[in-house]
């Protein structure tokens, strides 16, 4: 399986990193092994001093496919969830000065939490789904998918040019605003549509 992430897909989450829109979703992939086994705490790794929390509403896809025309997306997944693309800032800065690769600001072990998933046939609207992250109880990230740029059946499409999609990859849509920094003791918890579905300490 492979987790393909989208860069930039909230207009304010783009201003708040001072990026510049993009003209079409940005990818990048992390590896499984990038996937934070259920019940263990995250631990901050010692390359970074700056690692960033950003909740993402989640896909799972069921079956192969490629080059997937938009209209056809909503086939190839039934359930939907919540998860965090932990980011280290400090690094991935510094890789972008020197216009190299993300992947060790993002892929690194642990760096990606996948929470419980729902059928999507629980939802009316999957083009409007409210989500946050709370940080030691305190609401920090709120969005909803009405605010993506490119919405999911959009993803799954644009993703499929270039990547095979097989069954049980995970696709991440995007960060809202109010990404920030994590530390020791932390404890963060994400909810959708007033569900949680996942808890993680950090240590």
């Amino acid at each position: 399986m492979k987790l393909i992430c989208i860069g930039r897909n909230y207009t304010e989450h783009i201003r708040e990193l001072a990026n510049e829109k993009p003209e079409s979703p940005v990818l990048f992939i992390k590896p499984d092994s990038a996937i934070l086994p259920k019940e263990q705490d995250f631990y901050i790794p010692d390359f970074s001093n700056d690692v960033h929390y950003e909740v993402e509403v989640l896909v799972k896809i069921k079956k192969v496919g490629k080059h997937i025309h938009k209209k056809f997306a909503h086939t190839y997944y039934d359930e939907i969830g919540l998860g965090i693309d932990f980011t280290a800032r400090d690094l991935q800065a510094r890789l972008k000065e020197k216009g190299l690769p993300w992947e060790k600001a993002k892929g690194f072990d642990g760096a990606a939490v996948i929470g419980e998933w729902l059928p999507k046939a629980k939802f009316k609207d999957l083009d409007e789904l409210s989500f946050s992250l709370f940080k030691n109880g305190e609401e920090v990230q709120k969005g909803n998918t009405a605010l993506m740029l490119w919405k999911i059946d959009e993803l799954i499409s644009y993703a499929s040019e270039f990547f095979m999609l097989k069954k049980g990859d995970v696709i991440f849509t995007g960060t809202p605003a109010g990404v920030g920094r994590i530390q020791a003791n932390d404890y963060l918890s994400g909810v959708l549509e007033g569900q949680e579905l996942f808890s993680v300490k950090i240590k």
